[in-house]
Parts: structure tokens; C-alpha cells; sequence
């Protein structure tokens, strides 16, 4: 694993010291221009491989690749994370007109989403440092994943979340034993967390300022895991296209970090272009008008893709873009609906609404003849649908319980009469 000496802004390349004070503004010189988050400088070069990671905890998780990652002072917070699926989706690219089509499958992490490759970084680093309670302001999957590590690492946890939250999300949170917070007004959950930060010492994960920069530079650091994994998961053939679903580009800044590392070694001859599925468009405004500063977006619906319902993301999002020639595509709730269904239909992959946006992207991005039919793409689905099930299930999808077996038997051969028997 790799020791921290500082920090630099990803903007505007000014260096701060290892003991800054991390308060979710983001770096002091341009916090007033355009605000930017800050990452780790480390003290000596990575290897692609920590070899000298011990024990069989760290070889089966992300943690295999320690020496990208920031030595904590203690043992790692690991619960298995990482090292998830890259799967062949040919049905549904055939249907996309993108027949190279590959799945990246999140949901397979211990708390159902990406998120556990940021808390397990985040949670080692702050025990290392001292930290007695971990909080976030979460819609659900950060909150989730941050209870768990908290419970792992004998940690107190506090989510301030807001009404509407997936109530599955919220049942998994208290199952971990976190405090949860409610708040009528969403924006309080930030005034929360900044008071509780500076009169208690809490080690807060998410954003707590406006505007956003990200989340904890630590924890994002976990991100660039993906990247790794799908370079070798890729066999030689890496994507043309990675995409992914973004609020404030947490994941996507750390794949863009994880590629750019892999390219600088010679791990890999080029970075894939990176896509944005967003759902109020304000990264496609920032690329669309060379801002550094994001614009806040007034929506136009409310969307049913919680996780990523924000309506201004941040510069370290367009900057991954920016940096690999990428694009940010909206996502409609209809096509959202419509795409999750396909996916489990089709692929047998049952996921969280807004991780099935990437998916949406990529139809797009093919119908306006942008990715190509020969291009290789990722798509990383980021949470399992029973995530939120409360907001996407549908009852009216199963019938009404039969009297009969021949009542039954009629019913289902009608469904699936034209479906050929199997071999």
C-alpha cells in the first residue's frame, strides 16, 4: 500500500499538506472560482498487483490492489468487496445495436453497490486516524455501505437521509445499527453533518458544502478499483466506452484515476472515453459550454433514479470527461422503467433503476451514431434492484391467484405460446 505525503487540487494542481483539513469545499484556491476536490499524492510509485498484501481477506478483495490504494494505519475494513463480474450481455446489445456490450455488476459488492469500494478505503483510513463516529448524507446505498464498514470496524454510524428514501435502503441501514436522521428539508442534512463535523470530530464521508466538489478523496480513491478490474477482466481487448451513472462523479472521477494510472505504467496502450447518464443535464451544459463552474439545473420532472437525482454535479465529473474525449446523455424516467425490464428480461441482471441508466446512454449514444456498432462498451450497473423496490415493483405484473390448475395451465400457455420448447 502506498503512503499519503499531501494532497492535490485536480484543478488547479496546488499541493496541500497530509493533515488538511478535509471540510467538502475542496481545494482553497479555487473554491471561490470553480470549486474542485482534492486527491492524494503518494509518496512512491504503484505496483499493478500488492504482492506484499497479507492474508486472504485482502487477496479476494479489492484490496489485492493496495499499493494504488492509501495505507491505513491499522488493519484494512474489508468485507470482500471488489473483484465483481464483467459480464457478456449479447442479447441486449444485439437489441442496442451494440453486439460488444459488457456489464460491469456492482450489485455483487456485500451491501449490494459500488459504494462498498468507497467505504472500505474511507472506514480504514478514518479508524486509522482516530475516528469515532462515520456519517453521510445518503438517499440510501452510500448510507448503506457506510453502516456496514462502521458495524465491521466497531465504529458508531450516522445517515441523515430525507423524505422518500427507498424504504429497503433505510431497513438496511438500521439493520447495521446506523442512526438514522430524517429530514424534511433535504438541504438540512448538510447544515447537520457540517456542525456535527466541527464541534464533535465526526468523520463525515459525503459532500456537506455547496457548492459540491465530491465525496471524501480518500474513499474515491476505492473507485479506481473498476478500472483495474475491468483492464484485466477485458483479456486484451479493452473498452471503447465505459459508462457509467453519475450524480457528483464520485465513481466516475475515481475510473477516469484508475485508467489514467494503468495508461502512465503501460498497463494499457489508451484510456476508453468515459460517458456520464445523468438525469437533469448539467454536465451536458458544462461540456457543452466549457465550464469549469457547474450551473445548477431546474428540473423539469421529478425522477425516480434517486441515487443520481441531483440537478449540479461537480467539476471532477466533467474533468473525467473532459479528459478522455467523453459525453453526458440524460435519462428520462420512462426509458429507465422500460430499460430496467429489458435488462432482466433479456440478461437475467435485475438492477437498481438508476444503475440501468448507463444502459439508456448507450442506446442513445447509438442511435445518434456516436458509439459505433463495433465498438467494445461497459456499462457499470452500480446497485441491485432490490435496492429500491418499493419504487419500482409492480404488483399488476402477477395475476390474481387461480382457482384451477386447468385455469393455470390456460393462463400460461397463452403467455408463452409461441415460445419454442427447450432442447
Amino acid at each position: 500500500m502506498a503512503t499519503i505525503s499531501g494532497y492535490s487540487c485536480i484543478r488547479c494542481g496546488s499541493e496541500h499538506a497530509s493533515d488538511i483539513r478535509i471540510d467538502s469545499r475542496g481545494c482553497p484556491k479555487c473554491v471561490e472560482q470553480a470549486p474542485a476536490n482534492l486527491q492524494p499524492i503518494y509518496t512512491r510509485g504503484a505496483d499493478a498487483v500488492d504482492d506484499q498484501a497479507e492474508g486472504s481477506v485482502l487477496l479476494s478483495s479489492l484490496w489485492r490492489y493496495g499499493s494504488f490504494l492509501p495505507r491505513p494505519s491499522g488493519p484494512v475494513v474489508s468485507l470482500g468487496e471488489g473483484l465483481t463480474p464483467l459480464l457478456p450481455a449479447e442479447r441486449l446489445g444485439e437489441a442496442l445495436g451494440v453486439p460488444q456490450l459488457f456489464i460491469k455488476d456492482e450489485g455483487r459488492n456485500p451491501t449490494g453497490s459500488h459504494k462498498d469500494r468507497f467505504s472500505t478505503v474511507a472506514v480504514s483510513m478514518a479508524r486509522g486516524q482516530g475516528a469515532r463516529v462515520l456519517a453521510t448524507a445518503s438517499s440510501g446505498n452510500a448510507g448503506a455501505s457506510l453502516a456496514a464498514y462502521a458495524a465491521k470496524s466497531g465504529l458508531g454510524c450516522v445517515v441523515a437521509t430525507f423524505a422518500g428514501a427507498a424504504g429497503p435502503m433505510l431497513s438496511q441501514i438500521h439493520a447495521y445499527g446506523a442512526s438514522v436522521i430524517p429530514m424534511a428539508d433535504k438541504s438540512d442534512r448538510w447544515k447537520l453533518l457540517e456542525k456535527a463535523a466541527d464541534r464533535l470530530g465526526w468523520f463525515v464521508t459525503s459532500p456537506y458544502q455547496h457548492p459540491v466538489v465530491g465525496s471524501h478523496p480518500l474513499g474515491i480513491e476505492g473507485y479506481k478499483t473498476i478500472a483495474y478490474e475491468i483492464a484485466e477482466q477485458a483479456d486484451g481487448h479493452l473498452p471503447d466506452w465505459c459508462v457509467l451513472p453519475v450524480c457528483y462523479g464520485d465513481a466516475l472521477a475515481g475510473v477516469a484515476a484508475g485508467f489514467h494510472d494503468l495508461h502512465r505504467r503501460g498497463t494499457i496502450a489508451r484510456v476508453p472515453r468515459l460517458v456520464a447518464a445523468e438525469v437533469h443535464g448539467s454536465l451536458s451544459k458544462a461540456l457543452e459550454n466549457g465550464f469549469d463552474r457547474i450551473e445548477e439545473q431546474e428540473p423539469s420532472f421529478e425522477t425516480i433514479a434517486l441515487s443520481i437525482g441531483t440537478t449540479r454535479s461537480t467539476y471532477q465529473a466533467v474533468k473525467a470527461l473532459r479528459d478522455t474525449g467523453g459525453h453526458a446523455v440524460c435519462v428520462s424516467n420512462e426509458k429507465l422503467i422500460r430499460m430496467q425490464k429489458t435488462l432482466a428480461a433479456r440478461e437475467g441482471l435485475f438492477v437498481e433503476l438508476a444503475s440501468v441508466a448507463p444502459l439508456v446512454a448507450i442506446q442513445d449514444l447509438r442511435d445518434r451514431q456516436i458509439i459505433a456498432p463495433g465498438d467494445r462498451v461497459v456499462a457499470v450497473v452500480t446497485a441491485t434492484g432490490l435496492k429500491d423496490l418499493d419504487i419500482s415493483a409492480n404488483p399488476a405484473a402477477t395475476p390474481a391467484p387461480f382457482e384451477s390448475v386447468e385455469a393455470a395451465w390456460q393462463w400460461a400457455t397463452r403467455r408463452h405460446a409461441t415460445e419454442p420448447a427447450a432442447a
